[in-house]
């Protein structure tokens, strides 16, 4: 395999890294850190050359550090162009030499196309790749896990999309769809009660977080639309492929792993599913089910006794947090593209960067 020449081991490239990036710096600590070529590996079946043919390409590794730099700064392509050529920190960070020119922004919506072409597996591989580092760097997941989706709005102006529906046109981005935020009741000036809705037109992420450790083991990307307790299954399932506590150790102790979700996951199906699953039900149970009056409501009783149920719903509140984070510092509010698939690349690289925070720690 040939790859683009980098200066990494020129004078340049030691002397002037050595006496500007601090030892201490978040990106200097990263790049040292984490195994990046294990991307290179993993993600050169995607190239058709293989870097056997043709011009020598950059790595693989380089450019997903470019792209990584989008989405850990809240920035664009081109801005990470410019301030990576600029920036000493974000260039080592990269692994090129202190004296090269960065790949361009074009170089990088190539990479980016490139993985989105490839389909939802070489995210989810690229994804998973992080969490199986953090293993081996010795992060110790633990026992709670918390589910939850957070919303993000499409990149649209309402007003004109609605303008476009109107002469029979279809939207600027058809993976859009409306959602609701949440519900809450209001009374009126009468006393009578209503159930006041806050919507949304965008795409929801549907999360599994580990609240030990506060990594982000599991992603699932929908449309507005879609009900979140239908993708408890499949996170649950991403999450028991990772392996992310060693059997041994749970089975050498009283507990188990505990999924904690808000009301919005207490379907008769979830349950079912966790239980056969032999996993921890920390669902928060829905006020109906224990005041209905009739003899069917006492495991949903025992239930809210459990400790299991417990210890999951008194943690449940951090994963707000992580959506806060994501939204405030990572542009996780809006989405950066139009497109299902194109989210699905903004999910993804948005939780790795906010996991690689929490790996650094």
């Amino acid at each position: 395999m040939a790859f683009k020449k980098h200066t990494t081991n020129s004078f340049f490239g030691d002397f002037l890294y050595d006496a500007i990036v601090p030892e201490d710096h978040f990106l200097r600590i990263a790049r040292e850190t984490i195994d990046w070529e294990r991307y290179t590996k993993k993600l050169l079946k995607y190239y058709k050359g293989r870097a056997k043919v043709g011009r020598a390409p950059y790595k693989p590794s380089v450019l997903l550090r470019m792209l990584f730099l989008v989405y850990l700064y809240d920035i664009s392509e081109r801005q990470a162009e410019e301030q990576t050529n600029l920036n000493m920190a974000m260039k080592y960070f990269v692994g090129l030499g202190a004296d090269e020119r960065v790949p361009d922004h074009s170089t990088l919506t190539y990479f980016k196309e490139r993985l989105l072409e490839s389909g939802s597996d070489s995210l989810e591989e690229v994804f998973k790749e992080l969490i199986i580092q953090a293993k081996r760097l010795g992060v110790e997941f633990g026992e709670i896990q918390i589910l939850d989706s957070v919303h993000t709005h499409a990149d649209i102006n309402i007003g004109r999309d609605n303008g476009r529906k109107s002469k029979g046109e279809d939207s600027v981005d058809k993976g859009a769809k409306w959602g609701v935020k949440h519900s809450r009741k209001v009374k009126d000036d009468q006393g009578n009660i209503h159930h006041q809705k806050e919507c949304f037109l965008g795409y929801k992420a549907h999360v599994s977080l580990n609240e030990k450790t506060g990594i982000v083991t599991s992603l699932r990307v929908t449309s507005g639309n879609k009900y979140d307790g239908e993708y408890l299954p499949s996170l649950v399932k991403k999450d028991k492929a990772k392996r992310l506590i060693a059997k041994k150790k749970l089975e050498g102790s009283a507990s188990r792993q505990i999924y904690a979700a808000d009301k919005g996951y207490d379907d008769g199906d979830n349950h079912t599913f966790l239980n056969n699953e032999e996993m921890g039900d920390a669902i928060r149970i829905k006020g109906t089910r224990l005041t209905k009056k009739d003899k069917n409501k006492g495991p949903w009783l025992r239930l809210v006794e459990s400790n299991d149920y417990k210890q999951g719903l008194k943690v449940r509140y951090k994963i707000e947090r992580k959506f806060g984070e994501a939204k405030k510092h990572h542009g996780f509010s809006r989405a950066k593209y139009r497109s299902l698939k194109k989210y699905r690349l903004q999910t993804t690289f948005t939780f790795m960067a906010l996991n690689l925070k929490e790996i650094m720690v």
